[in-house]
């Protein structure tokens, strides 16, 4: 692997600023602590323009070199999740209950890394902005950034994000073309029973025996009802319910996900959802409220900049390191929502320790650092050089 030789230099600097970042994960729309941190770094770096408080917590900088007027947009997230850590790292958080679980913190380190390349050498022609977005863990910060008119007032012609992946195959690049990570909905189901002492149950609507058989039901839903060869994942993740040893509770509530990659399988497994919460009301007297909504969208990469992505890679890590075999994922990423709007590419690079994303004993390696920034920073470089 070859590192971009400014970035490699700096790579005890991109380590501290990692982990200084996962000592202090702040959660979507909190970030205000590591938006101020990338900021300063921006400015420090003699990046142009540092603009702060997009969707409340997100960055942009502005790198402007020769007289193109072509852009090329590079993206980060910034949120950690809301886990209690089981690293035993040196540098584990100081927060409880939060964690950079995803690695956000290193895409973060990754993307300022190519910030301090991409301002010192200006090897391009034309805008580099660089996009620090908040709240990616299902808040809606993509679409917060949209809102806030993100590419109306930093216009990007392509767009690139990059997130690590815990393969234990540190700097292997890999792109899934077309159709890359599932689309998303969550959804809330509350069923309102009648609740009574204990001892007389049959005095109740008891909404604890009614969610427990919808969740059964809705399993159904997959095995019977969405065709064999299309992907969805329907899972309830929480049901909550009751405060008493002696007590049936009058409600109960359930939330999960539906993941999907075509929007009328979502359609599908939402209508069916709906018609047994309101089979299931009728069936047991009671009331249930569903409510479903979209949280990301099917996140699409455009084949060309998936190449071109690629190649990138290539004079950083080698043409041995890179793959555009990877497979569609079933989990999802609001980066989908600007790939909607503007076209791009998103990749995955590899890094040792296998621990799953989302756990709390996940472990980032730094080493990647560098070798993630090298391979921003290229790709900015080689699509503005004409």
């Amino acid at each position: 692997m070859t590192n971009l030789p400014i970035i490699e230099k700096a790579k005890d600097e991109l380590t501290a600023i990692f982990k200084d970042l996962h000592q202090h994960p702040e959660l979507g729309f909190a970030e205000h602590r590591t938006a101020g941190i990338v900021a300063e770094k921006l400015k420090e770096y003699g990046v142009d323009e540092v603009h702060t408080g997009i969707a409340g917590t997100g960055v942009v900088g502005i790198i402007k070199s020769g007289e193109g007027s072509r852009s090329v947009g590079l993206r980060a997230d910034m949120d950690a999740l809301p886990i209690d850590e089981l690293t035993n790292l040196d540098y584990t958080s100081k927060t409880p209950g939060v964690m950079h679980a995803c690695g956000h913190d290193g895409h973060t380190t990754m993307l300022l890394g190519a910030a301090k390349h991409l301002a010192k050498t200006r090897n391009f022609n034309g805008i580099v902005v660089l996009i620090f977005q908040p709240a990616e863990e299902g808040l809606g910060g993509a679409r917060g950034m949209l809102a806030d008119g993100l590419f109306e007032r930093f216009p990007c012609d392509e767009i690139y994000g990059m997130h690590n992946s815990p393969n234990g195959k540190p700097g292997k690049v890999s792109i899934c073309k077309g159709t890359a990570m599932a689309g998303a909905a969550f959804f809330d189901i509350t069923v309102q029973g009648k609740g009574s002492h204990a001892a007389m149950p049959h005095q109740s609507r008891d909404p604890l025996i009614i969610a427990s058989d919808l969740v059964g039901s809705m399993q159904t839903i997959l095995s019977r009802n969405v065709p064999p060869l299309d992907t969805c994942v329907l899972s309830i993740t929480q049901i909550h319910s009751g405060s008493a040893y002696n007590v049936v509770p009058d409600t109960a509530s359930m939330a999960g996900t539906i993941r999907y990659f075509k929007q009328d399988v979502c359609d599908l497994a939402e209508e069916r959802m709906r018609e047994l919460c309101a089979g299931f009301a009728t069936a047991y007297g009671v009331e249930i409220k569903i409510d479903v909504r979209n949280t990301f969208d099917v996140l699409m990469n455009d084949p060309t900049l998936s190449d071109a992505y690629l190649e990138a890679a290539e004079d950083i890590v080698g043409k041995e390191n890179i793959s555009d075999s990877e497979q569609p994922a079933t989990g999802s990423e609001d980066f989908a929502d600007m790939l909607k709007v503007v076209p791009g590419a998103y990749c995955r690079i590899g890094h040792s320790g296998t621990t799953g994303l989302h756990n709390p004993s996940f472990f980032l390696d730094p080493s990647i650092l560098p070798v993630g920034a090298s391979v921003m920073a290229r790709i900015a470089e080689r699509r503005l050089s004409e």
